[in-house]
This record gives C-alpha cells, sequence and structure tokens, in this order.
C-alpha cells in the first residue's frame, strides 16, 4: 500500500493529539536546527543548506510518508557521500544527483521496492553505519581542537597525517569550547531526555566565545549571515553528459535514503507499536529529494536520532513532523542573523557526539558475539568503508553477505523417490 499516512490518522485526529504534535513538532526542531546546520558544514556544503533540506524534505516526507512519526532531514549517513560528490562534480553535481536519486526512489516505491530491505545484511548496514561515523568523527577534529587547515581531504588516510603536520596550530579556546558542550549536551540528556539539549548546550558554548572574545571560529566568520527566507526553486543542468557523468552517485544517495529511511520506520515501529508502509516511505522520499534538489538542498532521508525525538517527546502522527518543519522555517525567518555566532567547535562537538551514537556501541558486544560470518562481513564492511569508499563497501557487503546467506542456507532432504516404470 503506498497511501499517506497521514490520510489514516486523520480519520481519528483529535484536539489533545494537536496539543502533542504540536510540542513534539517544536522539540524535534530544535534538535534538528543545529544538527542539520552541522551536517551541512561537515559535508562541504554552506550551512544554509542544511536548514533548506529540513524544512522542505522534512515537510514533504511527513506529508507523504508511510509512518506516523518519522521525521525527515538531512542525515551524518550522507556526509561522506555528499562530501565526495560536492569534490569531484561541484554543488550542481549534487543537486542533479539529488534529483535523480528522487525519481529513482519514486520509482522504487511505485514497484514495490520497500520490501526488498529484508535482503540487506544486517552485518553490512552496522558495518557501513559504524565506517561512516568513524569518517564523521575525524572530519570534525579540525574544528573541534582548532587546528589551522585550508582544505581537508575526503580521504581518511590522507586526512590523518595532515592534522599531526598542523598539531602546532592547535588552539586550546576551540578545545575547551568543544569540551564544554560535548559535556552539556552528555549531561543534559541523562538529566532531561526530553528537554532540547542541543539547542541550549551549543548556545551556551556560543554564548561563551561572544562574551568573552575568545579566539574562536563562528558560523558568521566562516560563512557569513544566514539567509531568512527560502530560494525560488530552480531545475538544475539536465544535459545528457552530466545525468550519465552523476547516475552513479545518485543510485548511492537513492540506496542510502532508502535503506535509513526504511530502518527508521522499522525502529520507530517497534517504539509505538506500529506498522508502517514501505512503499508510501520510499515514495516519499523520492518527493522529498527531488523537491529538496530543486531549491538546491542537500539529499533528503528519514532520521532515526530526531524520529526517536519525536517519540519520546509525544508525537502521535505525520503533523508532529510537519509542525518540525515549519518551526525551522520560522525560526530561519525570524532569528537567521543569531545563528551567526554560532561557535564552530561547538558543532563539532554535536556531530562528534552524533557519530558516536550512530555507531551504537552498547550493541558492540552483541555483534561480537554474533556468527563468525557476520563479525568477518561487518568488519570487511567497516574497513572499506574508511579506508575505500562507500560505494565499494556496500556493493562488497551486500554481494558477500548474499552469497553467505546462500552458502549457509538449509536445503530440506526430499522424500521424493523415481517411480516405479
Amino acid at each position: 500500500m503506498r497511501q499517506p499516512k497521514i490520510l489514516t490518522t486523520i480519520k481519528t485526529y483529535s484536539w489533545q493529539i494537536f496539543v502533542n504534535d504540536l510540542l513534539a513538532g517544536a522539540t524535534v526542531a530544535m534538535v534538528a536546527l543545529p544538527l542539520s546546520l552541522a551536517i551541512a558544514i561537515a559535508s562541504g556544503a554552506d550551512p544554509a543548506k542544511g536548514i533548506v533540506t529540513a524544512i522542505v524534505g522534512g515537510f514533504l516526507i511527513s506529508l507523504f510518508g508511510g509512518s506516523r512519526v518519522q521525521i525527515g532531514g538531512p542525515t551524518g549517513a550522507f556526509i561522506v557521500v555528499v562530501f565526495g560528490v560536492i569534490g569531484q562534480h561541484g554543488y550542481d553535481g549534487l543537486v542533479l544527483a539529488t534529483l535523480m536519486a528522487g525519481i529513482i526512489l519514486l520509482l522504487g516505491g511505485y514497484f514495490r521496492a520497500g520490501n526488498l530491505i529484508i535482503f540487506i545484511p544486517e552485518a553490512v548496514v552496522n558495518g557501513f553505519t559504524i565506517g561512516i561515523g568513524i569518517i564523521i568523527a575525524t572530519s570534525q577534529l579540525k574544528d573541534f581542537i582548532g587546528l589551522s587547515i585550508d582544505n581537508v581531504p575526503a580521504d581518511f588516510l590522507e586526512k590523518i597525517p595532515l592534522f599531526w603536520e598542523a598539531r602546532e596550530t592547535f588552539s586550546i579556546a576551540s578545545l575547551i569550547i568543544a569540551l564544554v558542550t560535548l559535556t552539556l549536551i552528555v549531561f543534559l540528556r541523562r538529566v532531561k531526555p526530553r528537554f532540547p539539549g542541543l539547542i541550549v548546550a551549543i548556545g551556551i558554548s556560543s554564548a561563551l566565545v561572544a562574551s568573552m572574545s575568545l579566539p574562536v571560529d563562528t558560523l558568521g566568520s566562516r560563512f557569513g549571515e544566514l539567509p531568512s527566507q527560502l530560494p525560488c526553486p530552480e531545475l538544475p543542468d539536465l544535459s545528457t553528459s552530466r545525468i550519465i557523468e552523476l547516475l552513479p552517485s545518485a543510485f548511492i544517495i537513492a540506496f542510502l535514503a532508502a535503506v535509513e529511511s526504511l530502518l527508521s520506520a522499522m525502529v520507530a515501529d517497534k517504539m509505538i507499536e506500529g506498522k508502517h508502509r514501505p512503499n508510501a516511505e520510499l515514495s516519499a522520499q523520492g518527493i522529498a529529494n527531488i523537491a529538496s534538489a530543486m531549491f538546491a538542498g542537500l539529499p533528503v532521508t528519514g532520521a532515526i536520532a530526531r524520529t526517536a525525538t519525536n517519540i519520546k517527546a509525544g508525537g502521535k502522527t505525520p503533523l508532529a513532523g510537519i509542525i518540525h518543519a515549519i518551526v525551522i522555517l520560522l525560526v530561519m525567518s525570524l532569528a537567521a542573523p543569531l545563528a551567526s555566532y554560532l561557535a564552530m567547535p561547538a558543532l563539532a562537538a554535536l556531530l562528534i557526539i552524533t557519530a558516536w551514537n550512530m555507531t551504537e556501541p552498547h550493541k558492540w558486544c552483541e555483534y561480537a558475539r554474533g556468527k563468525k560470518s557476520d563479525v568477518g562481513l561487518l568488519l570487511l564492511t567497516l574497513v572499506l568503508t574508511v579506508v575505500v569508499d562507500l560505494t565499494v563497501a556496500i556493493g562488497v557487503g551486500v554481494s558477500v553477505g548474499l552469497a553467505l546467506s546462500l552458502l549457509h542456507r538449509k536445503v530440506e532432504e526430499s522424500d521424493w523417490s523415481p517411480p516405479d516404470r
């Protein structure tokens, strides 16, 4: 079934549910705001692109999606791919790849490809997720400790020696602000799990930078002031040569968007004891990515952390996700100049926390106790993600995983015997 979940939930809607959705949507918006900025910066894009993606993508995923509580937006899983596409093809190349990925996802929803998620080995998903977490964390070391490096390479093996060469530019002020932010985020999450601690922690750290005139980079000093309105939608260059050139990137973006959104919806189902509609979810991802590309945004997908925040804050229906997008738009319109004061080490600390959570350390022992073939597949995917390339990691991981599944499949003995002739 590809019918959006909002059409189902609207039949039993009430004022009490609306109040729950309103509070949950506003709470998630306060979490999504700094995350969207930080993810855009880590992806090598202008921070405003992250806000645009959260507004446009978040609105459409909730409007057309197949989950009651899914929240969409830019996510950490895309940082590696987006950074690579921008570096190789420019930002206009990313926009075209995102548009094509949206079309692929729409076709996937139409042909009911959402049901195929069960064939992707869990070890592969865990492996590339941990690998992405490692890459994100290392990419933030520059701002976390204030190193002066003009261009940080995308390649992990090139990045580490470059950080070592720049060690003398280390900034104690940047490190202190990053550690203060990190400590506040962890503390507020434990003491007040439903409280929007991310924005409070980054706000306090950035206020310290401004009030004490610390020699620390801010969003404004590096990128200038954020715009206060959405850009006008337009189509990217659709030349045949450009489409062929970016088709592989489009398939990777579509694959990641599909996997992450469907995994997020499955996690949400367990939390609310519900059942999402996978093909409606894929169709929504397609619509959202096409629209995000037309507004020059980033790739968009269902976000596990924000979806979980929505559920814990009391969100009941897709309207919570729509409200979350509207609140971000209002903040963008009314308070864009304030974002210029956000400290870069504080945003780096936020992404390092995000990367740590992505790796799900509480599950490491469980992974280690699993079958040797699963552990080997996880490590293979992880190493390929970090050292080689996400495209190679996914391709090799899925191929090896499916081969192992066929190899270990139990074949029942047949009781058939040849007939007497």
